[in-house]
């Protein structure tokens, strides 16, 4: 019995090389495991100001230690797998995974701001990517309840060691310089009318 064309045909992996060549449609696209996804619209106002807000306090506090980014930037985690997380950092010591192509390997913490869109990629597929390539830890934010998530990784899986609300300060084994509140965050994130 053969098999139908259909079922003969592999399916083809999308590498970095592809994804660097995708002509610019306006779209935002993510690789994952070979597959390119299309981000969502672009973010809602809040969840781009809270993302400011938390580089400029790190920036504040780690700039002797770290480097950090902000989306859009490609964190190159494979040749198949290619991520924009709302905020990354780096050690100056591993100054040399940054290039002209984006973030080369595993960065020292990731963080990712929630969006009604964004819920389930950034808490399941993301979250099983950023433990596949050991990344030692990520952070999830949630600007409805003004909390952020600390996820620690153990082994090959995150456990979530705290979640920070109000004026708890954020405290990190990883990233000891780093020393802010979520109310620190939202103080400074004006109330929008029309958002």
């Amino acid at each position: 019995m053969t098999k139908k064309k259909s079922e003969q045909v592999r399916e083809h992996l999308i590498t970095y090389d592809d994804y660097a060549k995708l002509p610019d449609d306006g779209v935002r696209y993510e690789l994952s495991n070979g597959k390119l996804e299309a981000m969502t619209t672009a973010p809602h106002p809040i969840h781009q100001l809270i993302s400011q807000e938390m580089a400029v306090l790190l920036k504040k506090s780690c700039k002797q230690e770290y480097i950090t980014f902000t989306a859009p930037v490609d964190v190159i985690l494979s040749n198949t797998e290619v991520r924009q997380p709302d905020l990354i950092m780096v050690h100056r010591n591993r100054i040399e995974m940054i290039t002209h192509r984006g973030i080369e390997g595993t960065p020292d913490l990731i963080a990712e701001v929630l969006s009604p869109s964004s819920i389930k990629r950034d808490r399941v597929s993301k979250q099983t990517t950023y433990a596949k390539y050991a990344i030692p830890e990520y952070w999830i934010i949630d600007p409805i309840h003004q909390s952020l998530e600390q996820y620690v990784l153990e082994g090959k899986r995150y456990n979530l060691q705290e979640v920070y609300m109000e004026k708890q300060t954020v405290q990190s084994q990883h990233l000891a310089c780093a020393s802010f509140s979520m109310f620190d965050i939202f103080a400074n994130i004006p109330e929008l009318p029309n958002a």
